[in-house]
């Protein structure tokens, strides 16, 4: 092996994503798979998650979205939600509604394209209204909500949108706001019923706040990185859950006391991880110094070029997880594996 590689357990996959299920139900898990699926690939993620029964999935945008569809095939799996969130241009809302993608819908003039584009083309558009909460990531005020559920219901009628879901992003800085927001989202469901049925995905939570907060979670949760194994930054670690992916780097020249390993910042691992535990075949080692294309790691006795080391990954070496070195930088772990560049092989284990 002369290049570092993400390998990546399927075996954990299904085993997080039975735990999540396990830990929210009776809500339906919604598995985000935004940014390739956090940097692990969306082709296998979404064809793991399938075969675990997952229906439901989180794609941030409708390009994403169409490629989850087309992945499935239109017709082999009908019932499989497909939901994106991002406001989007009108040649993309035409993609999505001929693919059947739900739309995240969280403005007016968003919502008025959407409802146009719709009765252009003749096709039924798949609404999930977002209430602000008090996030202020996008969605409408409350004090917008009961004009905008009429003028949805309107185009219910007419037959150019289904009112499918309720939705809102949590601030989650504390319990307190959190359940503030929650009281929001309540009343928006509130208003929406008083005109029809209703909306069956009604989602409020994402990792965190479905994992610890079962009182906020709605009939849909929308989770993420804990499918992935990866924590919460400043988070615990998580009962059943492990990290599906370990950061593999060779050694490349030992020198000095040192193992070079062939991994670096051109590779996306960020140059300020000085000091942060690696695995070794001896146990776990620190980073002296991370470079452009190698990175300086405290030696061991008998360290030899190929060595395997663990840049990250689940703790069977002693290596550190990704998130507690996302923690080093102020970040989060999912941002450390979708940072790595396509020069990292991503090797699937089954």
């Amino acid at each position: 092996m002369s290049r570092p590689l993400l390998r990546i357990r399927t075996d954990r996959f299904l085993a997080n994503i039975a735990a999540v299920r396990a830990r929210i139900a009776p809500s339906d898990l919604m598995i985000v798979v935004k940014d390739q699926a956090y940097g692990h690939g969306l082709v296998w993620a979404v064809d793991a998650a399938v075969r675990a029964g997952v229906t439901s999935f989180g794609s941030y945008d409708i390009r994403s979205g169409v490629e989850i569809r087309t992945l499935l095939g239109d017709a082999a799996h009908e019932e499989v939600r497909i939901f994106a969130w991002a406001t989007s241009t009108d040649e993309e809302i035409d993609a999505a509604l001929e693919h059947r993608i739900d739309l995240g819908v969280g403005t007016a003039e968003y919502l008025d394209r959407v409802l146009a584009r719709a009765a252009e083309r003749g096709i039924l558009a798949r609404v999930h209204l977002k209430i602000d909460t008090g996030l202020h990531r996008n969605g409408l005020l409350p004090s917008e909500w009961p004009d905008t559920i009429r003028r949805v219901r309107a185009a219910e009628a007419a037959g150019h949108a289904a009112l499918i879901g309720i939705w809102s992003h949590l601030a989650e800085a504390s319990d307190a706001e959190d359940d503030d927001a929650r009281a929001v989202f309540l009343s928006a469901i509130r208003i929406a019923e008083q005109s029809g049925s209703t909306p069956e995905a009604l989602h409020l939570t994402a990792s965190a706040a479905s994992w610890w907060r079962p009182e906020l979670r709605g009939s849909v949760s929308r989770i993420g990185a804990f499918c992935y194994g990866i924590r919460s930054a400043d988070g615990p670690d998580l009962d059943g859950i492990l990290p599906i992916a370990e950061l593999i780097a060779p050694v490349v020249d030992v020198a000095g006391g040192e193992a070079l390993i062939g991994i670096g910042s051109f590779d996306g691992l960020p140059s300020s991880l000085a000091g942060a535990s690696v695995g070794t075949p001896a146990g776990p080692r620190g980073i002296r110094r991370v470079g452009e294309a190698s990175t300086a790691v405290e030696g061991w006795d008998g360290m030899a070029v190929g060595d395997e080391v663990r840049v990250f990954g689940a703790g069977e070496s002693g290596e550190s997880s990704a998130t507690t070195l996302a923690e080093r930088i102020d970040t989060v772990g999912e941002e450390i594996l979708t940072r790595l560049t396509p020069f990292v092989r991503r090797v699937i284990v089954d």
